[in-house]
This record gives C-alpha cells, structure tokens and sequence, in this order.
C-alpha cells in the first residue's frame, strides 16, 4: 500500500482530515496502515541530498564509538544498560545506516527508527556535554525525525499535534474567539479579588506581548489569570495578541519542519503588528526554545534573534523580583524541603540555570532547598521531554524514564518540586501519579501570588 488514508507522507491541512484522524480511537487504524506504509526511496534520498548538512555529516564520520556518551543517557541508566541503549549506537543504527543505504530501507526499519526517535531519546542533548568530538545527538534525532516525518512514520498524537498548528494555529484545537472569551473570562472571574485587573488583547506599544501555551486556555486557564495577577501587582503595561499568541511548537517534536517555521512567522508577525518593547513567554521550555532560540533561524532572521527581545517567565519574573516591582512577604516563604527542576531546553540549551536559582532567594527559606544531584546544565530529562509524555504507545517506556527524575528526587528528600516548565510539570504530575512517592509540584506564578505583598490600593475594599 503506498499510502494510507490516515497513515500517509501528506500533513494534516484540513479540519477535515484533523477530525479523520482524532476519530482513530489510539491511532488503531493508524497504526494498522503504517504497517504497510510503503517507503518512497527515491524522495527519502532526495531529501537526504538537499538537507543533510555537512556538521551532521561530519558527526557520523567521526564518532569514534567511544562510548563516554553511554552514562550521560538517562534513558541508557533505566533500561538496564544496554547497549542499543547507548546514544552513538542509537544514531549510528538509524539515521547513520539510512544514509549508509541511500534511503533504501524497508518498512520494519522505518517502523524501528520512529520508535527509537521518539521513544529512546528525547532530544534533552544532555550527551553532547560528554563526548569528546561535540557531537550532538539531540540535533541528529531532531533531523531524523525530520526525515521520518516526511515518510509518514511519526507517532500518531505528533501527526495530530503538528495538524492542530496547521489548522488552528495552535497545538489544541483553540480558535482566535475561544482564547478572547477565554482572556476576558479570566479577568472577569478574577476582578472581585484584584480590583482593576485586565488582560489587554491587541494593545500596541505596550512594554510586554504576552505569549502562551495553548494547553493554558484549553486546559488550564487559571495560569493566564496568574500571569495577569502578576503583571498587574508589578504595574506592567502589557497585552496579548489575538493571534500569534500560541508560542508552543509540537511540530518541533513531530519533525514536521515546514510547519514549525509557520508557527513562529506567526507569533513575529503579532510582534510586528503590535510592536511591544519586548516579549515574555510563559513557564514552559520547549515553547521558548521553539520561538526564542531555533524560531529566528527558522524564519530566516539573520540576526538569529526575535524581531524584539523575548524572555522566558522566569527572567522577567526575577526582574520584577530584583526591581522591587514584586516584593515577597518573609512569612511566607516556602519553609519546607523543596527542590527546582531545571527545564533542558532553556537552562541547557539558554543557560538561564541561575535565574531560577536566584528567585528561590527571594521565595525559600534558606535551609530549605535541596539541589538534584546532578544538577544545572547537567541535570537529566524530567523523562516526558521531546513529544514523549503525549505518545500513547510510548506510555510504558515513557513510566520507565520517568524513573530516573524519581530518584533524583527522592534523594533531595524534597516534599515540593518547583517545575517552571509544561513538560516537566506534566512529567512530574505523572511520577506521582505512577510512583506516588509523596510530592507536590508547581509552576512558579502560583507560589510567587500566594506569598507576594500586595500593594493596600490593589486590594479589594472590605
């Protein structure tokens, strides 16, 4: 069969085809399809030609299988050691024998290489700190799920995801009017207890741009009333866009590339449009990577910067800290053992690992923070990173990941995980949920709102 009515190297365009799609039960049919999902040889090796750049070249050539790389895998240390297990093998006996073979490959082995792209690695890029050369495998897995992508093997929530961008403009199905009414929902709901709050959509030359994660107004709408809360109590002028709000990019994660550069024009375009000072998204890593560090070469920016500086929560979070703008009640900071998940893909891959540290000044009890071990750049994956908390055929490997961040933390001792990221909030949840070990896990806003002062001429009249 060269292509299925699910299962098929065409991205999901259409509201049409998206309902198709979701309407597959855990991708049954799906999955039955790409089981007979022929490989087209000659557009896989095309491919290869015009993209494989020569670094990713040069790091197959000179991998000297060494294996340094092995302990640094945090996937490696849970499964039992083995050694399919270890990053250069795991590259080198995918992407490395596609090219070795010039795209003539069969369906099982596609079929393998998706499993080993999304479920044996997460792109956290932990390994390229330890190996000798500077290769980087979390680029070359990003590459190859490219590559599997365009061939139509990439996991059936990624398929989706990657369609709700090209559909909705989001990675959940979110129209413009359901996140208005959801940002004028969140005021009114709020107004009572903080007077005078607004979320201001469309304001042009506001100091901040706000941006979000779609599962916010979908799921979680309480965390842009937070982020309002807070910017009204720092006195911030700021907005948010009717569109280009969504800075998220599970295109990233499905390798569906054309897509991803969608996804930043659009939120640049709203930056263009509304001209904002600068820009601040909220707490989630794989969001700021996808519109702050990869966007700008994404669009072709040859700066390889936004059109204005944009920030993560957390750096505008230890301004308004440092300013003064917040000021935290000394009573109540967080006087319980508690530890900080670093996000890799803005404390690995920005080097932001000393903001989040400097706010825990402001808001733990000294005495009370406990640091993973390893910790920083070197942390490991909260183990759901790079699409994998999503995939429900990955849910079993994805718990045995997650097990290495539950030994991090029970080590801590730690009661409260301060996790200023979706995945790994999400990650963090789902550990408890599996594991239960006794923790709790929050995202920064929630914590900072309960212990913060409040000026007198905010509060509500008696």
């Amino acid at each position: 069969m060269p292509e299925g009515t699910l299962c098929n190297r065409q991205p999901i365009t259409t509201e049409e085809q998206l309902k198709l799609v979701l309407n597959d039960k855990g991708g049954k049919q799906y999955y039955a399809e790409m089981e007979e999902l022929e490989v087209d040889s000659d557009k896989l090796w095309g491919a290869i030609q015009k993209t494989l750049k020569s670094r990713t070249k040069t790091w197959l050539d000179i991998c000297a299988h060494c294996g340094l790389c092995a302990e640094s895998c945090f996937l490696y240390q849970v499964n039992g050691r083995k050694p399919e297990q270890v990053p250069s093998y795991k590259i080198q006996s995918t992407l490395g024998e596609i090219i070795k073979k010039k795209g003539k490959v069969s369906n099982e082995f596609m079929r393998h290489c998706m499993d080993v792209a999304w479920s044996w690695c997460t792109c956290c890029n932990r390994c390229g700190q330890f190996c000798p050369h500077g290769i980087d495998m979390g680029v070359m897995f990003s590459y190859l799920r490219g590559l599997l992508y365009s061939q139509g093997f990439v996991p059936w929530e990624l398929k989706i995801g990657s369609g709700m961008h090209r559909v909705y403009r989001a990675q959940m199905d979110v129209t413009t009017e359901d996140w208005t009414e959801t940002c004028e929902w969140m005021a009114e709901e709020n107004e009572e207890e903080w007077p005078g709050l607004e979320i201001p959509i469309d304001k042009e030359g506001a100091d901040i741009m706000y941006t979000c994660n779609a599962r916010e107004p979908k799921h979680y709408p309480e965390d842009i009333a937070e982020a309002a809360i807070l910017f009204h109590v720092a006195g911030e002028n700021w907005t948010v866009p009717s569109e280009g709000w969504e800075q998220t990019s599970l295109s990233m994660f499905a390798g569906d590339w054309e897509c991803c550069k969608d996804n930043v024009a659009n939120v640049y375009a709203a930056l263009e449009r509304l001209k904002p000072k600068r820009a601040i998204g909220t707490e989630c890593g794989h969001a700021h990577r996808a519109t702050v560090i990869e966007g700008p070469y994404w669009v072709g920016r040859e700066d390889g910067q936004p059109p204005v500086p944009y920030m993560h929560y957390v750096e505008w979070l230890l301004e308004a800290l440092e300013t003064g703008k917040i000021k935290i009640d000394p009573e109540k900071r967080i006087k319980e053992p508690v530890t900080l998940q670093d996000s890799c893909n803005y404390v690995r891959n920005q080097g932001l690992k000393n903001v989040t540290r400097k706010i825990i000044e402001y808001i733990v009890e000294p005495g009370y923070f406990r640091e993973m071990a390893p910790n920083k750049e070197y942390n490991y994956c909260c183990g759901g990173g790079g699409g994998f908390n999503g995939i429900g055929k990955y849910r079993p490997q994805r718990n045995v990941a997650l097990l290495k961040k539950l030994q991090q933390i029970k080590a801590t001792g730690a009661k409260l995980v301060i996790a200023p990221c979706h995945n790994c909030w999400d990650a963090i949840r789902d550990l408890e949920e599996e594991y239960k070990i006794g923790i709790r896990w929050s995202f920064l806003k929630p914590l900072i709102i309960e212990m913060m002062v409040v000026p007198d001429h905010l509060k509500p009249e008696e």
